[in-house]
């Protein structure tokens, strides 16, 4: 006798079988892991010898086909997939189940490529999620039985429900994994471009005038060389610490004065632009948020650089009861600052999305001979004697 499920009815031994395809099929994450399980667990669930997944297209064809039980070099017989006609393309539109005894001999059959293996019984269910159709589930000849039962098609409809919420996660998985890949592609491009390009803008900004100032000081145009090999081998080592994630400013304790102090010296080896830094207090920022301040403070600091033909840049950095505030202005030609950046030109985009993911605002002010004053404003930071005493 055959012991049944009193919730169910089905057999004990095809709830175990359940069970085992439900449990590989939680074991995968990918997308591709997962229809091609399914398609396996398929055969074992109901003894079938050739399975399927067809997943259907938004134009209601299959746009992919998984199939198992097949070697391969019979599916290379057998050529391009199916696409949807015939009894899988009525399978498609009807979305009911449905079990055929022969569908070589099926009227509603379109036939069989040359090199196919002969199939006669078959079972066809319905993948189904939220009421719109995901995909079908397909089995061919019942092995030690000339057609599937009603059993095999109340099992394998069950499995159906299953698989449909497992392709629907592992959809949402996939998706995840692509956002994640362009914001983390989008973060390396803004780390990059306010980072090492800005160090090797600096360096080649140090030799445009090399030819005329060798042709006056020889020994002051090798000194240049000099100082922009310095800046070449230190861009080099950025560029390993980025890669490795060993960046200096990455460590645990990040001081922002010193680091302000640094990004000056760094810029001062290749213009003629003097630096005033002022540290008027401690802010108290962690290390990520600090590296955040650093980028934007070395991207206005390029800027000021390579844009205003400025002779004076000041560095100021106070902390108050409203927050920190970072005010980088120098004395250049200043620049419109209501004309769109051209394409290409990112940093001002850089700094604007750094200062929001520090819950700051960030303000450009500049005009015509009026030179630039970039402004970031961090509410709710003190500084680091203030927050030990709290």
């Amino acid at each position: 006798m055959i012991d049944h499920d009193l919730d169910t009815g089905l057999p004990v031994d095809a709830l175990e079988a359940l069970d085992a395809a439900s449990a590989a099929i939680a074991g995968e994450v990918s997308l591709e892991g997962v229809l091609q399980v399914i398609a396996d667990r398929l055969l074992p669930l109901v003894g079938a010898r050739y399975a399927a997944l067809g997943i259907v297209g938004p134009d209601r064809r299959i746009a992919r086909f998984i199939t198992s039980g097949m070697d391969e070099p019979t599916r290379r017989l057998v050529g391009p997939l199916p696409q949807g006609h015939g009894i899988l393309g009525l399978l498609i539109t009807e979305q009911h189940s449905m079990r055929i005894d022969d569908v070589m001999t099926d009227p509603r059959r379109s036939g069989f490529p040359a090199g196919h293996p002969p199939m006669h019984s078959f079972l066809g269910v319905p993948v189904v999620l939220a009421g719109r159709p995901v995909g079908n589930l397909y089995l061919t000849d019942k092995i030690g039985a000339p057609r599937f039962s009603m059993a095999d098609q109340r099992l394998v409809e069950t499995f159906a429900r299953q698989a449909a919420m497992a392709i629907h996660t592992a959809r949402l998985h996939d998706g995840l994994g692509r956002l994640a890949l362009l914001q983390e592609r989008e973060r390396i491009g803004r780390d990059l471009h306010d980072g090492i390009i800005q160090s090797l803008y600096a360096v080649g900004l140090s030799l445009e005038d090399l030819p005329e100032l060798i042709a006056v000081d020889r020994a002051g145009g090798e000194a240049r060389i000099d100082r922009a090999i310095d800046g070449i081998h230190d861009a080099i080592r950025e560029i390993r610490g980025f890669i490795f994630g060993l960046r200096t400013d990455d460590v645990e304790h990040v001081d922002l004065g010193d680091g302000l102090r640094r990004l000056a010296a760094e810029l001062a080896r290749s213009t003629t632009m003097a630096i005033d830094v002022q540290v008027h207090d401690r802010p108290a920022l962690d290390p990520t948020d600090c590296r955040h301040v650093l980028q934007i403070a070395r991207e206005a600091l390029s800027n000021a650089a390579r844009y205003s033909a400025a002779d004076r840049v000041y560095v100021v950095v106070n902390v108050t009861a409203a927050g920190l505030e970072l005010r980088v202005a120098d004395d250049g030609h200043g620049f419109d600052a209501t004309i769109a950046a051209r394409p290409g030109h990112q940093g001002i985009g850089n700094m604007r999305s750094r200062a929001v993911s520090l819950g700051g605002t960030l303000e450009v002010l500049s005009a015509a001979d009026t030179g630039t004053t970039v402004t970031l404003r961090i509410p709710g930071v003190g500084t680091l004697h203030r927050r030990s005493e709290a």
